[in-house]
């Protein structure tokens, strides 16, 4: 692997297996402060973090790591029709690959819908003692009617509104990264997807938050969280808020993550358990 040069504010690429993936950094690099690793939502990429990743370095103290995955931004194009396990398959195959060429000391991943799933499955899948933290930003564990629906109403606007030329500005071909993300999620497989039972393989303290309207999963989310995790959880439901609560609730989401990285100490090499 190719890993570009960590350079605040720039943005690069990186070699991973077949795919060059795009790239920006933000803080101190891993050799010199714990890092936070950036799992964008489906339809996302490194530049629709917008100013989120600059703030939480500077609050933090942190590095903060931001990539797009094959398919998304300036990155290799990806495969369609996407595999139902398609995020699985980026949590145990990918991603590692990825911390690994950065390399990796100790930190924290933190994802947005997709990516938090993302993030959700590799804690519970992948041992790796440089994770200390999960931050989820509205993760989906499994499938509801209402995120569906959701999904639905977004199709119908990829092909009667200017969403397409909008997604083009920032994704090299918008239609692999729509329709990847749009047509996995409507397909009569991914109706009986979950992936809830990773929660149960967690061994690090999670940070949940969620907006009391996001139009593409309800709290049960968070609920199925709450019945099976067995390691320290704090939660943050953000009233007035939709599904991407570090755009449509800065604030309160800054100082939720901040302060779990407080508790956290991610530069603390003490087991989970005795770090509660």
């Amino acid at each position: 692997m190719v890993s570009s040069e960590w350079v605040p504010g720039q943005h690069g690429m990186l070699a991973v297996g077949d795919a060059v993936l795009e790239t920006v950094y933000f803080g101190p690099s891993p050799t010199e402060a714990p890092t936070i690793v950036l799992l964008h939502e489906g339809l996302g990429c490194c530049v629709l973090w917008r100013d989120f990743p600059h703030r939480l370095a500077a609050l933090t103290g942190c590095g903060v790591f931001a990539y797009s995955r094959a398919g998304y931004g300036r990155s290799s194009p990806a495969h369609l029709p996407r595999p139902t396990d398609y995020m699985t398959q980026e949590a145990i195959d990918v991603l590692p690959r990825v911390l690994d060429a950065i390399g990796l000391q100790r930190g924290i991943l933190l994802g947005h819908s997709d990516g938090a799933t993302i993030a959700a499955i590799h804690g519970g899948s992948v041992p790796d003692p440089r994770v200390h933290g999960l931050i989820l930003l509205a993760p989906h564990f499994f499938t509801e009617p209402e995120g569906l629906s959701a999904i639905a109403e977004a199709g119908q606007s990829y092909r009667a509104t200017d969403l397409r030329d909008r997604l083009a500005k920032y994704h090299d071909d918008p239609d692999i990264s729509f329709l990847g993300w749009h047509d996995v999620w409507l397909s009569t497989e991914f109706r009986a997807w979950s992936v809830a039972h990773v929660i149960d393989e967690w061994r690090v303290p999670v940070l949940a938050l969620q907006g009391q309207d996001d139009q593409y999963g309800t709290l049960a989310q968070i609920h199925e969280i709450e019945r099976r995790i067995r390691t320290p959880l704090e939660t943050c439901i953000l009233e007035r808020c939709g599904h991407a609560p570090h755009l449509e609730a800065t604030e309160a989401t800054l100082d939720a993550i901040t302060g779990f990285i407080t508790r956290v100490a991610p530069g603390d090499d003490r087991p989970a358990e005795a770090r509660r």
